[in-house]
């Protein structure tokens, strides 16, 4: 490396930046292997292609950043790396703030749709029964045509009298009626399915998005020591027991 002049290591850094090949992480790691390619890596011609690549393109650079110091083109270039990560993180924020709202909307739906089905439940029970009611009316109107002892004549023609509508009328109403709540109810379902699909899907996107590799591992690693805690404790305890049960016998 001694025997190469610096003008031919500063044209190899220059290429790789040109071809991609080499970006601001490559540069500092290239500074720290030794003195003179950390004086290299720091000059200014260098720092203005990194410029011009991440940040803008060849013809919107400012003028001024092609007569400034190798200080001021590193700190140029980390006042907008800075940025453009504070606008990242902003950007990211927003988009987890957006998928913790539909996550929301969601779990409201399916609370309204199960408050909806309970109600279309009740109602159909309701229903049922009254309908099971005119069914016993309508047998007991039909039994008075037939001989039966006068007590229970008398409780079936009480039971026919009490209904303030023609029974057949009620019971077609009813019968409709019960139809339509297990319609409604089947509605119900399919809503119910498709928006616990839709917040299951959101919520699978809300841990993406959230997902930390660093601090996941150590929420995972302190979860697997607390766990290794518990079962070493459990099964002290456990000798314990066993020891007092022998020492007993």
């Amino acid at each position: 490396m001694g025997g190469v002049p610096d003008e031919l290591w500063r044209q190899i850094l220059e290429m790789g930046i040109q071809n991609s090949k080499l970006n601001y992480k490559d540069l500092c790691c290239i500074s720290i292997s030794c003195r003179r390619l950390h004086r290299l890596s720091s000059e200014d011609s260098l720092w203005l292609l990194l410029l011009s690549s991440d940040f803008s393109s060849p013809n919107q650079l400012n003028p001024n950043l092609k007569n400034a110091t190798s200080a001021s083109a590193k700190s140029t270039y980390k006042i907008k790396f800075d940025r453009e990560k504070a606008r990242k993180v902003a950007a990211h924020r927003r988009a987890v703030l957006r998928k913790e709202s539909e996550v929301l909307e969601f779990e409201r739906k399916i609370r309204e749709i199960e408050s909806g089905l309970r109600q279309e439940t009740e109602k159909m029970r309701d229903t049922a029964a009254e309908l099971s009611n005119l069914h016993k009316a309508r047998q007991a109107y039909v039994a008075l045509n037939v001989w039966q002892p006068e007590v229970i004549r008398g409780r079936q023609k009480q039971i026919v009298e009490q209904s303030a509508v023609p029974v057949e009328s009620r019971v077609h109403s009813l019968e409709m009626e019960l139809k339509l709540c297990r319609q409604r109810i089947s509605s119900f379902d399919k809503a119910y399915s498709y928006e616990k699909r839709r917040l299951e899907m959101a919520m699978e996107q809300l841990a993406s998005l959230k997902y930390h590799p660093l601090r996941d591992h150590k929420l995972i690693s302190h979860g697997d020591k607390e766990g290794n805690k518990k079962r070493k404790k459990l099964k002290t305890s456990h000798n314990s027991v066993i020891g007092s049960t022998y020492r007993l016998v």
